[in-house]
């Protein structure tokens, strides 16, 4: 089967690339300034209204942060995975794709990062899954801490694993796998469950016992498929929620 024909770049795509080849060669760093309008439009010999729409697709994408006024300028930034979510959201709601596929894309990416972090993990950040557990105790009835703390408690665990890129697919998926966007809510029964598994699998992390990390993991998750199925039916098959580039649901 013959592939999609690619369609051609305009010019401000092609800008908005070397723009990007500039700042990766130059090693600018976040905050740093990438510069003038006037300092561009000499530097890539071209005209206003395309440099700055090259300028505004590197900001969509999250290179850039164009600031106005007198202390404004053009900012370098680093893409948050928020912007990565909302990408990924609308392409997989093109695409009707439903949330249980979502669910079972984190069933299958949380549990090599638990195994990961069992190995990879240092005393401090199990000590911070620690302090998350503590906190996630001390929440009584605010839904949004819950789940924020849970949202913590598993980033941990990602960045804990070593590998960026796992960690960097689990922050996606994460914003669209909490159910939140859905209307899930837990229970205080539903609470205390994920506590006991977060203390699970800490404690397999501790031990350096991956192989038991990856099962407490793989059986908690699941947990959230299993709570859809009972109370949520419906969502199953509903198409993935898009969300906005602060990671809110906004269809």
């Amino acid at each position: 089967m013959d592939a999609s024909p690619t369609m051609p770049k305009s010019k401000a795509e092609h800008v908005a690339q070397r723009l990007l080849d500039k700042i990766i060669t130059a090693g600018l760093a976040p905050g740093s300034s990438f510069g003038t309008e006037a300092e561009l439009l000499t530097q890539f010999d071209v005209s206003r209204p395309t440099l700055r729409e090259s300028l505004r697709i590197l900001e969509s994408q999250g290179v850039l942060e164009l600031r106005p006024g007198p202390r404004g300028g053009i900012m370098v930034r680093k893409p948050s995975t928020d912007i990565l979510a909302h990408g990924l959201s609308v392409y997989l709601r093109l695409h009707d794709v439903p949330f249980i596929a979502v669910l079972k894309a984190r069933e299958v990416i949380e549990p090599a990062l638990a195994s990961e972090a069992a190995i990879n993990g240092t005393e401090e950040d199990f000590d911070e899954l620690e302090a998350s557990i503590r906190r996630m105790k001390a929440i009584d009835k605010d839904q949004t801490a819950f789940i924020e703390e849970n949202r913590i408690f598993h980033s941990i665990i990602a960045r804990a694993s070593g590998n960026k890129v796992l960690e960097t697919f689990w922050q996606t998926i994460s914003i669209l796998a909490t159910g939140e966007h859905h209307g899930v809510r837990y229970s205080f029964g539903n609470q205390q469950h994920v506590i006991e598994a977060h203390q699970g699998i800490l404690d397999a992390c501790r031990a350096r016992d991956n192989k038991v990390a990856a099962a407490k993991m793989e059986a908690h998750v699941t947990e959230l498929e299993h709570l859809v199925r009972k109370r949520y039916q419906n969502l199953l098959t509903q198409p993935t929620r898009v969300v906005g580039r602060q990671g809110r649901r906004i269809a």
